[in-house]
């Protein structure tokens, strides 16, 4: 991975959604809604307070996690997508 989040930022590398529906339609990919679960691939140090005391990520590389429709910013890098955003847009960690 040549992306280092800064601060707060988690990159997660979106999970592929089902490209089916239930009936066997097979949906194009300008339908797809965009997958609200993901994979992170890395972490920043955590948010600093204003007295400057660093406070920790809670989520960690490797976690599955599940984050907000619309959050983040959406990048590619070497043909791969991921999505960049601030942990507090991580809604929680699947287990």
């Amino acid at each position: 991975m040549k992306i280092k989040p800064l601060g707060d930022r988690v990159v997660v590398k979106p999970l592929e959604g089902v490209e089916k529906s239930k009936g066997g339609i097979v949906i194009p990919d300008t339908a797809k809604e965009k997958p609200q679960e993901g994979k992170v691939v890395a972490v920043g140090k955590g948010r600093v307070t204003d007295d400057g005391k660093v406070i920790a990520a809670e989520v960690k590389v490797n976690d599955k996690v599940l984050y907000g429709k619309y959050s983040g910013t959406e990048i590619t890098v070497d043909s791969e997508e991921y999505v960049v955003l601030h942990e507090s847009d991580i809604l929680g960690i699947v287990e």
